[in-house]
């Protein structure tokens, strides 16, 4: 039987992947889907799929109607979300895990049901210094296989790694690629470093012509480490772990400045000048003078719950809640 092949379904799901996100930072977390129901599956009741897991990263609802996801030390599980069976399980065998880094962001190609293409963000150690890298596998005949280095030499650290994937629909796909700062907050100022990026790649890994710098894959820059990141009516959404303060969420435009480590959320105060100066792009949404660790992040558009239709649901780490952001109609805006 075909399952959860409807936007209604699916939607509930984007609600339920975010009480993963937050639980990276837990050792034992659950992943929980729609309860079935023999007679009309699924019901809005809910249950344990999978428990006892290390720092579960990403999940996704696979194209082939399975759970994905990965946990931090390097293992991607496929699992039966009815059952919660695992009928797929490997471990990277470079990942390296040190503080918050290790295998992080993994996204399914638009065509995986026909090439098995899956990407993922992991940080290595390369010639004995900790790196990050985006690689994509072939998943066939029940196996990964053949990686290929899509983009590699991102700084890595203990901290402020990002890293969220996401790929565009329609005819000329692009893979979106957040990378964090890496604790070196002067590289996202820095236009000819990876890091404190968004990153957009052909799905090759080649740079697109359109790029806003010839040759580069950094599409906007400023940034101190986004953990989640969704495209919703042809708008870019990302979030932002601030300092000691002022989380954000962003809209993401080609070529712009999001201002980090000169700006923490909106311009104010002495950050004004640098923001002129720089045409900084002020986020949507801030946590003003608090941090809640902003993570994982959908957007939900469906009538099964009518009250959260054209929003945003961020997950936030330090207070483990889920925040409904209220779009405008545009989406440009926090309503």
């Amino acid at each position: 039987m075909k399952i959860m092949k409807n936007r209604i379904s699916v939607s509930l799901l984007a609600i339920i992947f975010l009480l993963v996100a937050y639980s990276c930072k837990k050792e034992k977390s659950l992943v929980v889907t729609p309860n079935p129901n023999p007679d009309n599956w699924p019901t809005d009741d809910i249950r344990t799929v999978a428990s006892g897991l290390s720092f579960p990263w990403e999940i996704l609802w696979g194209k082939d109607d399975y759970i994905w996801l990965t946990e931090r030390g390097g293992k991607i599980t496929r699992m039966d979300p009815k059952t919660g069976t695992v009928n797929y399980s490997t471990t990277i065998s470079d990942v390296v895990t040190n503080g918050e880094g290790g295998l992080l962001g993994m996204v399914q190609h638009p065509d995986f049901l026909s090439n098995g293409y899956l990407y993922i963000v992991y940080n290595y150690n390369k010639t004995g210094k900790y790196t990050e890298k985006a690689v994509r596998l072939t998943f066939k005949n029940n196996a990964l296989s053949d990686p290929l280095t899509i983009i590699d030499d991102i700084a890595a650290a203990g901290i402020h790694n990002g890293s969220r994937l996401w790929i565009t629909s329609g005819g000329d796909p692009k893979l979106f690629i957040t990378t964090g700062d890496a604790a070196n907050p002067a590289l996202a100022q820095n236009t000819g470093a990876l890091n404190g990026k968004v990153l957009r790649v052909n799905l090759d890994g080649s740079i697109p012509a359109d790029n806003p710098i010839s040759g580069s894959p950094v599409w906007s820059w400023g940034h101190r480490n986004q953990q989640g990141f969704v495209i919703a009516n042809d708008i870019v959404y990302a979030s932002e772990h601030g300092a000691s303060i002022e989380d954000e969420v962003n809209i993401i435009e080609k070529n712009r400045n999001y201002g980090w480590p000169g700006v923490e959320g909106p311009c104010d105060g002495g950050e004004t000048t640098f923001c002129n100066t720089n045409n900084v792009k002020q986020p949507i949404w801030s946590t003003g003078g608090n941090t809640r660790a902003v993570s994982g992040m959908d957007y939900y558009n469906n009538d099964r719950i009518a009250q959260w239709k054209n929003s945003l649901l961020v997950a936030t780490l330090k207070d483990a809640t889920i925040w409904q952001l209220k779009l405008a109609g545009d989406g440009k805006s926090v309503a």
